[in-house]
């Protein structure tokens, strides 16, 4: 059975439970608008000196699944979590899209109508707003994508199955991963969400939205979709322990834009491409390195096709692959060997209206290209 990605969104089906699935298939410096600052900060998990594993889950869980909630609609379930003390929620997008009505259930039991403010269809973002007692809110505090490590042990906690506040362990299994945007062009082009967290932490239907922490209690992430090729006999998809969650620095990024204005605009390049994925490829493209980024498209009148990048237009040995285009090798002066690696630098780095150097190996030879970076269409 081919493997596929499916959301981690419970959809309400009569008594039945089913996975939403989506089809699989460029980013920002923004202005600094000021984040709320949590008012609720977890004990220091290393510094309450526990003796065993088992005693630091149990403290971590302790200290932020107040701060964790479940959301329901008359679509579907799934997770969130508390931003701020003025009443922010951040969840999936795909989690309350088309919802009609957004219940929020928080850990004390204490229930509410949420009303969505901002959302973000790149990054399957959505900040929702609800009314409650200050007593309800334990805003949880967000840690730095930046500094994890492939091996370091992260904690999701969320509702499968509509299974409230459940607990799941494993480690992160890579980073910068991509998958596709929730938003197309008008054409039907499909853009792609970068800088995505691999886990094989348990993530299931109803997980999408929740909190991935790191082992001090941070949140690093937003749990979002699974790969799998399991389902139970009702069509549910089931866990095969490659997860994806939206990298909290992304996060960080764009949940004060939505809280202000709604929206986010990420920077666009108007390029389609391959990475060098075999050495066929490499020897029918006539090139002298083995990593890079091959230009196969230029979108027309595109901040890249502005700038001067050539795509491939020679026919070659391989079908379909055209040579003569541009291979990207760095941008600002950072090295990059895959398109992930440069998505996840634009997206955590660049805005539209920014000005990126990319550097290319053009006819055997190294030219540097400024791009000013667009708005994505």
């Amino acid at each position: 059975m081919k493997t596929k990605i499916f959301f981690a969104t419970t959809l309400l089906v009569l008594v039945t439970l089913a996975c939403q699935t989506f089809t699989n298939t460029n980013q920002p410096e923004v202005v600094d608008i000021p984040q709320t600052l949590p008012t609720f900060i977890p004990a220091n998990i290393e510094n309450t000196n526990p003796t065993t594993q088992q005693e630091t889950l149990v403290a971590l869980y302790e200290n932020v699944s107040r701060g964790t909630v479940a959301i329901l609609t008359d679509i579907a379930s799934g997770s969130g979590f508390v931003y701020d003390s003025n009443g922010h929620i951040i969840t999936n997008y795909h989690v309350v899209e088309g919802a009609n009505s957004i219940e929020v259930r928080f850990t004390s039991g204490f229930m509410a109508y949420g009303t969505v403010v901002g959302t973000d269809l790149d990054s399957d973002i959505a900040v929702i707003k609800v009314d409650a007692p200050a007593s309800e809110f334990f805003p949880l505090p967000l840690g730095d994508s930046n500094l994890l490590k492939v091996g370091q042990t992260v904690v999701a906690i969320g509702n499968p199955f509509g299974l409230e506040s459940t607990m799941t362990v494993g480690i992160i299994s890579a980073l910068g991963r991509t998958l596709e945007s929730m938003r197309t062009t008008q054409d039907g082009a499909v853009f792609s969400a970068g800088d995505i967290i691999q886990t094989d932490a348990a993530i299931n239907p109803g997980n999408s939205g929740g909190p991935l922490f790191n082992i001090n209690g941070e949140v690093i992430g937003i749990n979002r979709a699974i790969r799998t090729t399991n389902f139970t006999e009702e069509g549910e998809p089931i866990n095969s322990g490659i997860g994806f969650a939206i990298s909290i620095n992304i996060v960080k990024r764009v949940v004060p834009f939505l809280i202000a204005d709604g929206k986010y605009d990420y920077p666009f390049l108007g390029i389609s491409s391959t990475d060098l994925f075999s050495l066929d490829m490499v020897e029918a493209l006539g090139l002298t390195q083995h990593t890079g980024i091959y230009v196969t498209t230029v979108v027309p009148n595109s901040p890249a096709d502005k700038a001067g990048l050539i795509a491939g237009s020679t026919p070659t040995s391989i079908p379909n692959l055209l040579g003569g285009g541009d291979l990207i090798i760095a941008v600002d002066g950072h090295p990059v060997q895959t398109f992930d690696e440069m998505l996840s630098y634009l997206l955590s780095n660049k805005s539209p209206g920014d000005v990126i150097v990319m550097s290319v190996l053009r006819g055997g030879e190294r030219v540097d290209v400024e791009i000013t970076l667009g708005k994505r269409p």
